[in-house]
């Protein structure tokens, strides 16, 4: 059995942004109860020097666009710098999926072999694969900030399960 790139990518990402949006759902329930400022959710981080629950969801998000943008050869959806509320982080989620359902598939998976750049935020570049970009970086990047997320509300007290990460069976 083979396994397209674009499966692996868009396949894995969509529904696990669409776990990550429910995830703000139940948070922002868990601050309407308890009378808490989103605000507070967002900004809890779960070490110092770790990123906050606000940017965890954004790096989720670009790391799904990115590695998708990169594979297909396409430049990557962004958004403003604005500070975003629940609401807004929904929607970026939502931006996020129909930007790497749009792509072509067969762009996505004709970059297996293709030499890819990764470019970080600081400027600083890394050549991959298409292959190598989404098994060995992205997916591990994607999840290690979903996981991250999760791991901020469960420690805020939001009533979360693994099935609220996992999602509904597939």
């Amino acid at each position: 059995m083979t396994v397209s790139l674009h499966e692996a990518s868009v396949g894995v990402f969509v529904p696990y942004l669409g776990n990550l949006s429910s995830l703000l759902d139940q948070a922002s329930a868990h601050a309407e109860v308890r009378n808490i400022d989103p605000v507070v959710l967002l900004n809890m981080r779960l070490s110092p020097t770790m990123y906050d629950l606000k940017q965890q969801v954004g790096e989720a998000s670009r790391h799904a666009i990115v590695a998708c943008a990169l594979l297909a050869g396409r430049p990557p959806h962004t958004f403003p710098n604005a500070e975003p509320d629940i609401p807004e982080l929904k929607s970026r989620i939502s931006a996020a999926i129909d930007f790497v359902q749009g792509l072509p598939p067969a762009e996505i998976d004709a970059a297996t072999d293709k030499e890819v750049v990764f470019t970080f935020k600081n400027g600083a570049e890394r050549k991959f694969t298409g292959k190598s970009l989404l098994l060995t970086f992205s997916l591990p990047q994607f999840f290690f900030h979903v996981t991250t997320a999760y791991d901020i509300l469960r420690h805020a007290g939001v009533d979360l399960a693994k099935k609220d990460f996992l999602g509904p069976p597939r």
